[in-house]
């Protein structure tokens, strides 16, 4: 009778349970992606949990930490992929990931499950801020490639008559895929919408901040409000762009022997010592010195 008692107790606090988690989901509203971009793999992978997180942690982010996450989500290109909410959400979410599974790490080698649940938690949440870094990074060395290609299409479309939009848009139908052919066919798409040319422009700079991209847009602006050529202005950027290219070609160079040395230090010169002293320590045991 006790058992009974006991399983019907279990079973109908498993059907509460089942209960509130229902409804609980059924709070949060429809996912509305239709003119959104895909979301990154980890939030792809997480998306209910990501969402349903959002929904019930948003308020615990301030105007300022929005706009701040905003602006880091732009700077990477993913304004359309992720809102800040949810980019919180996926750090609570990559947080509590790694918690669990350094706390069963632990828990399986013998130690307490809170040694390994406590960094783990901390290491998970500032992933996301790690990755978004990193993204952030790799497209700006994405626009600096394709910054002197797009310029010296941009430059001969100029010389050639066209005005600047007429330009951009011929270089839009030669770049490759990329950031900055997203961003320029972004600003054509502004221009069109009716925007004058120069905020589409300043808009661009901002979005990125980006150096190189923000003396492009400074002097081209200057350039359309003062009335010089544009033409000339666009021959000095694909030059000053291109020198840089070479500038941090040149610099690489310089970092690559000390970036070496700690693996030469740690993993070759061991191996090359090992190698060459063990017959000589052969050598010296067998003559029982």
């Amino acid at each position: 009778m006790m058992e009974l008692l006991v399983l019907s107790m279990f079973a109908v606090a498993a059907s509460l349970l089942a209960l509130s988690l229902g409804q609980i989901t059924a709070a949060v509203p429809a996912d509305e992606r239709l003119f959104m971009d895909p979301p990154p793999r980890f939030y792809r992978v997480t998306w209910p949990l990501v969402r349903l997180t959002a929904f019930y942690t948003g308020w615990l982010l301030s105007n300022g930490a929005v706009e701040r996450i905003t602006l880091a989500l732009r700077r990477a290109g993913q304004d359309y992929s992720l809102t800040p909410a949810q980019f919180f959400a996926g750090k609570l979410v990559a947080g509590a990931a790694v918690a669990a599974l350094l706390a069963w790490t632990a828990n399986a080698l013998g130690a307490s499950p809170y040694t390994g649940a406590l960094p783990g938690a901390a290491a998970g949440f500032y992933l996301p801020e790690l990755w978004l870094r990193d993204l952030t990074q790799a497209r700006n060395l994405r626009i600096l490639k394709s910054l002197p290609y797009l310029l010296d299409i941009v430059t001969l479309s100029v010389e050639s008559g066209m005005n600047l939009s007429s330009a951009m848009q011929k270089a839009v139908e030669r770049l490759p895929p990329g950031p900055m052919l997203a961003e320029i066919n972004r600003v054509l798409r502004e221009i069109r919408a009716g925007k004058p040319r120069t905020d589409a422009l300043r808009d661009m700079a901002a979005r990125l901040d980006f150096g190189p991209v923000n003396s492009l847009v400074s002097a081209l602006v200057q350039g359309e409000l003062m009335g010089s050529s544009i033409g000339a202005i666009l021959r000095a950027q694909s030059d000053q762009r291109r020198t840089e290219r070479f500038q941090r070609a040149e610099k690489l160079a310089l970092q690559a022997p000390v970036k070496m040395l700690a693996p030469l230090t740690l993993c070759i010169f061991p191996c090359t010592f090992a190698v060459i002293l063990f017959p000589i320590v052969v050598q010296i045991l067998h003559s029982g010195i």
